[in-house]
């Protein structure tokens, strides 16, 4: 597909003056299989904006420059192994546009309502992509966020929208990506709870949403004790690639150990790579490559 936008200074005059080049583009737009030879993915996530999580370690306001995160995408998205990209339609209409999307997986992200410190956070409504918009961009599934606080009256509402996306997205033959956690509000922040015992709790109930699991992966955190966690689950599941904390060597090797893993099937990461403490994303990309790629099966 040829860029309709030849730059990112450019996006803005295609969409006023011909926002049907969207639509256009997504209808031309060379298109993959989810999985290739390998059954491998290595997916970048960049829908954290659509929440209002714009930080980034000590930089609260990192991924706030749209520009320098579609230059961070595109770079990202150039590097071999990268499957391709998780996103709301700002972004991924913006990376149609520009002609980043060939020959990519992309995912849409379904629930944004919600916002990072919000007194209704967990009140996660579908704000984003929709089943038929995402089968009608020719997008390979959706992507939702599944948090569950046992306190918060919220959740059971987020629960049962993404049990109905998960049974319309199987019914169109799409994926359906659940990302789960339990959580808990501490002095009017949320945190979602890392221990093996709370991530094998939020699979069971997660991996059961919906009419069918047919087309359901699961996008997980790495914790520790992952053999007994991913033991809870026969689902394909991506590793969740979190917050870029500590030392990166130290993620890396947490990468490697849980991709080994047998029903591991890859890595989603956004701001760990789009946002590298040496600001090199393409060394920071094809590292989580070379550990998607050479996992042991």
């Amino acid at each position: 597909m040829t860029a309709v936008a030849s730059s990112i200074a450019e996006l803005t005059e295609v969409r006023a003056r011909r926002p049907q080049a969207i639509a256009e583009a997504a209808a031309a737009r060379r298109r993959r299989p989810l999985l290739g030879a390998d059954g491998r993915l290595l997916l970048v996530a960049a829908d954290h904006p659509g929440r209002g999580a714009l930080g980034v370690r000590e930089e609260p306001a990192a991924m706030s420059s749209r520009s320098d995160l579609l230059r961070r995408l595109r770079v990202a998205l150039s590097r071999p192994g990268v499957d391709g990209v998780l996103g709301t339609a700002d972004v991924l209409e913006d990376l149609l546009l520009l002609g980043a999307l060939d020959d990519k997986v992309v995912i849409g992200s379904m629930n944004r309502g919600g916002l990072q410190g919000a007194v209704f956070e967990l009140d996660d409504r579908f704000t984003a992509y929709d089943p038929a918009t995402i089968e009608s961009m020719g997008f390979s599934g959706g992507k939702m966020l599944a948090r569950i606080d046992p306190d918060d009256p919220a959740t059971v509402a987020t629960l049962h929208a993404c049990g109905a996306a998960v049974t319309d997205l199987a019914a169109r033959g799409l994926l359906a990506m659940i990302e789960p956690f339990v959580c808990h509000r501490s002095g009017g922040r949320v945190t979602n709870d890392l221990t093996p015992e709370a991530v094998v709790r939020s699979l069971a109930v997660c991996q059961s949403l919906g009419a069918t699991s047919a087309y359901t992966w699961l996008k997980v955190p790495v914790v520790d004790d992952m053999a007994r966690v991913m033991d809870a689950t026969t689902l394909p599941t991506l590793l969740l690639g979190g917050d870029p904390v500590g030392d990166p060597q130290d993620t890396y090797a947490t990468w490697s150990d849980a991709l080994a893993l047998p029903s591991v099937r890859g890595l989603v990461v956004g701001r760990a790579l789009l946002y590298p403490a040496d600001d090199d994303v393409a060394a920071a990309v094809d590292l989580a490559a070379g550990l998607v790629r050479g996992a042991r099966r």
